[in-house]
């Protein structure tokens, strides 16, 4: 099994474990300034909703990105990481 798919196994039954959904859910990630990632974070939550916050670092090289947002299910909570992976440069805490 892959270290992600594990992750991701692992993550489901925790939240199912500690979290009764529908549920606000914090996203919190950190993505580079070099392009538009902020916009690609913000644009996966679009129209859903989410309470999007964002706060500049000192240096101004990485932007933090912290969304609220109401989940229906431990699965969606993972859809929506497994999407954000996909953006360059993104750490998700």
């Amino acid at each position: 099994m892959s270290d992600k798919k594990a992750f991701y196994t692992k993550l489901k039954a925790q939240l199912e474990d500690t979290t009764k959904f529908p549920a606000d859910y914090l996203y919190k990630f950190i993505v580079p300034t070099d392009e538009n990632q902020v916009e690609e974070v913000q644009g996966l939550f679009d129209n859903e909703g989410a309470v999007i916050k964002t706060k500049k670092s000192k240096t101004g090289k990485y932007i933090s990105v912290s969304i609220v947002l109401k989940i229906e299910s431990a699965e969606k909570v993972i859809e929506y990481y497994k999407k954000a992976e996909k953006i360059k440069g993104i750490i998700s805490l």
